[in-house]
């Protein structure tokens, strides 16, 4: 089996084939790929994040479905339905968009919160249930959900037990002057993505998700994760804490990153680096900190940097 790093470089070769310059979130979103997690996109409009969902799909040779959320959205859109085929006189389950390897939730902020909580299920359960009988959802499976941070006319703000259920959060940005003009170079003769071609099987990932549980974490780098969560329950500028939650997705977001760096155990500074995208929205900073000009990604970046973390070579182990 190729290792989980090579897994990796295929991938991001061929996302940057459609997405231009944006390294970073492209490793970010692999990272929860490998994780089995799911992906928050928070940015302003056109900056690609449907196209690095379906990128990321036609990468590993799964379903893509897309989901338009609007105020008008029901939760049986995202579900499916049961229908009655009087051909043979019995009830058939006809499946939604959740039925699918990834789902691309555009615009999540715009459904409303019953619309908004079938997602739950199907996030934190990998299962959705329709008229009392359940369906496993297929493996892998992975949410990709966007909302725009500037408009918030006629939306519906994610509750904190929601965001909770989103491994990473990430933003895109605009693409540097170079990059743009490298991007509009490639769409001249047609879009990238109508040749992508898989790189990775659906086989070969569910192989490397697998061996993501076995990257060995180091007591010491374990309790260095503890305690930066730990550290955001007690932070004069922070109204609320990461949850227990938090901790979890630091913990195998480090093993993912340290497969993906072809290492056998998680290094500290793969925590450090991680913090942000994985606990930045599972905090509130207060309102008269924000009003001071404080993020909760600055706020962690110190607490990340405040904390001694372990040294020397046993940890790794």
């Amino acid at each position: 089996m190729n290792t989980i790093a090579e897994i990796a470089k295929r991938l991001t070769e061929n996302i940057e084939q459609v997405i231009v310059g944006k390294r970073q979130a492209v490793r970010l979103a692999l990272v929860a790929l490998l994780a089995e997690g799911h992906v928050l996109i928070e940015d302003v409009p056109g900056v690609a994040k449907t196209m690095l969902a379906r990128s990321l799909a036609l990468s590993i040779g799964g379903t893509f479905k897309r989901l338009q959320c609007t105020p008008d959205l029901l939760p049986s859109d995202i579900t499916g339905v049961t229908v009655f085929n009087q051909l043979n006189s019995s009830f058939e389950f006809v499946p939604g968009p959740a039925m699918s390897n990834v789902l691309l939730a555009d615009e999540v902020n715009r459904a409303t919160p019953r619309t908004q909580s079938a997602l739950l299920e199907c996030m934190a359960e990998r299962q959705i249930s329709v008229d009392g009988v359940t369906h496993r959802l297929p493996s892998p499976f992975m949410v990709l959900a966007t909302q725009n941070p500037i408009e918030y006319e006629g939306t519906f703000p994610l509750p904190e037990a929601q965001l909770d259920r989103f491994l990473l959060r990430l933003t895109i940005g605009y693409p540097t002057i170079e990059d743009e003009d490298r991007m509009l170079a490639r769409l001249q003769s047609g879009h990238p993505i109508e040749g992508i071609e898989t790189a990775v099987s659906i086989e070969e990932l569910s192989r490397a998700q697998q061996h993501v549980r076995d990257i060995f974490v180091h007591p010491k780098v374990r309790d260095y994760v503890v305690r930066i969560v730990a550290a955001t329950r007690t932070h004069p500028h922070l109204a609320l804490g990461a949850s227990p939650r938090g901790s979890l997705a630091l913990f195998r977001c480090g093993q993912a990153l340290a497969a993906m760096d072809d290492l056998q155990f998680v290094l500290p500074d793969h925590i450090k680096w991680i913090a942000g995208p994985a606990l930045a929205h599972r905090v509130i900073v207060k309102p008269e900190s924000r009003l001071r000009g404080m993020s909760a990604e600055g706020i962690l970046q110190e607490v990340a940097e405040g904390i001694a973390a372990p040294v020397g070579r046993e940890f790794g182990e």
